[in-house]
């Protein structure tokens, strides 16, 4: 028997179901190996942008089985889902906030843990160019799709070289200033929103980017996504967090810098 790793609080992001690029069998072996009291699903779970526009027809067999886990998860070890709404998944708006039976669907919420509070919020508040332009928004994402997908040519064409997994879309966007730029001052205006809410920390997803770190005492987690990173954050019995990755199973994050980030195994 499969036995399955216990974590208090598990943090997902950006899985973006209904999108070719989401990573769902991944994600979902994640949690069929995992046991935990409180799983966090913090934005753009579902891409409703994507399924508005490319129609339901998207929507796959194993899109549904992710959720059919997660239920089995509440029947049989009592885990509580809180669904925070992301920029993506933003058709929530209309039932948050939700509470029934182990479900809760929020914009925000504070989490508190070991005499810790934490702000818990998709990010995309901060986003200007998502909230008060989506049609340019929506634009970027067009172009973003493409990335990914040129992504995915580039490592088929790895895959039979014999060589391992290469995020092209991270790399590109990790070199470019201005998405480096956008990421750092995200960052910073998130801990500066955490403490103007009193609270030690924040937890958010949003753009992709998994984070474990502090700015002025706060502390900054990201959880990353399930369409390039494939990373969680996961919370243990002593309040400490660590950013994992999937690579066959979720690794640390300090094994993962042993074999370096650009060479994360994709399982299939």
């Amino acid at each position: 028997m499969h036995l399955r790793t216990y974590y208090p609080t598990v943090v997902l992001s950006d899985i973006h179901l209904g999108t070719q690029h989401s990573k769902t069998e991944e994600v979902t072996r994640f949690l069929k190996s995992i046991n935990c009291d409180r799983l966090i699903l913090n934005g753009d779970i579902i891409d409703g942008w994507h399924l508005q526009k490319s129609g339901f027809s998207k929507w796959k067999a194993k899109h549904t089985d992710f959720f059919k886990v997660i239920m089995k998860m509440m029947e049989k070890f009592g885990t509580q889902v809180i669904y925070v709404r992301g920029n993506h998944d933003d058709f929530l708006d209309n039932l948050a906030p939700l509470d029934f039976y182990n479900i809760q669907i929020v914009k925000d919420c504070i989490y508190e843990t070991h005499g810790k509070r934490y702000f818990v919020t998709h990010g995309d508040v901060f986003d200007t160019v998502t909230t008060k332009m989506k049609w340019l928004a929506k634009l970027g994402d067009t172009g973003y799709t493409f990335l990914l997908w040129l992504n995915k040519i580039y490592n088929a064409r790895r895959i039979k070289q014999g060589k391992p997994y290469f995020s092209l879309s991270q790399s590109i966007k990790n070199k470019v200033k201005s998405a480096v730029s956008y990421v750092s001052d995200f960052e910073k205006e998130l801990a500066t929103l955490a403490k103007a809410k009193k609270c030690d920390g924040v937890i958010c997803g949003h753009i992709h980017h998994p984070a474990n770190t502090y700015y002025d005492g706060i502390h900054y987690l990201n959880s990353g996504d399930w369409v390039e990173t494939l990373s969680a954050l996961t919370e243990d019995e002593k309040g400490n967090w660590s950013i994992r990755y999937f690579d066959g199973a979720l690794m640390p994050e300090e094994e993962l810098e042993k074999k370096g980030t650009e060479q994360i195994t994709i399982a299939s």
